[in-house]
């Protein structure tokens, strides 16, 4: 655990600032039955969920057989965009762990599996987008996704902090894994979705309630 405040502390996206993942996951459910692969929601979240949409829909023609249509997109299908924009809300509790954030000083950025695209709509829609103006680090700006530790070096880097000093606040064993890969120590939100027996990696410190986390960082 982090003895004293982290330098920077780096976010995931969905399921950690904004809500998407219970909007997300039953349309995910629709969508595969649609092109013949039959899984529950909990099969979803185990194999899915904290991972790229290119690696997701690589393991999908991997299944199928074939290749996914050109049109399709578990990011941006017009039905995940009207379900947002009827439902999706900030994770609850995480504006007031912003608000203590940034009362202390302490820098915070998002590195998350989805694309620029989906950010800037996701977050737009809740709010948080110019709250983290210039500060967000997409799976698209490196070569591998979580688990590997490159997203999160790459946010360190861009913001010039070490990594060993920087807190990531994570919801999928993917991007804990990634997190501690790159030296950096793990905060695995068991409020979502994601089973909690998922979320006890070593190393990695679990957590209920985003109303946790300001102490959980010295603040």
């Amino acid at each position: 655990m982090i003895t004293d405040r982290p330098d920077l502390v780096i976010f995931d996206c969905d399921g950690v600032l904004i809500d998407t993942e219970r909007i997300a996951v039953p349309i995910d459910v629709e969508i595969l039955a649609e092109l013949g692969w039959e899984m529950t929601e909990a099969e979803v979240v185990e194999r899915f969920l904290g991972r790229s949409e290119a690696d997701c829909s690589r393991e999908i023609e991997e299944h199928l057989g074939h290749a996914l249509p050109d049109s399709l997109s578990f990011e941006i299908d017009e039905r995940y965009r009207q379900a947002f924009e009827r439902e999706l809300a900030p994770v609850a509790g995480v504006l007031d762990v912003l608000g203590a954030l940034e009362r202390s000083g302490t820098p915070v950025c998002v590195a998350s599996s989805g694309t620029h695209e989906k950010m800037r709509f996701t977050l737009g829609l809740t709010g948080l987008l110019e709250r983290f103006s210039g500060r967000i680090f997409s799976v698209e700006d490196v070569t591998r996704g979580k688990p590997a530790p490159d997203l999160f070096l790459h946010a360190a880097a861009s913001m010039a902090f070490d990594p060993g000093s920087c807190a990531v606040v994570e919801d999928s064993p993917y991007g804990i894994e990634a997190a501690l890969a790159a030296g950096m120590h793990a905060y695995a939100y068991a409020g979502g979705l994601t089973p909690l027996r998922r979320l006890q990696v070593p190393g990695a410190i679990v957590f209920r309630h985003m109303g946790e986390l300001p102490a959980l960082f010295g603040l």
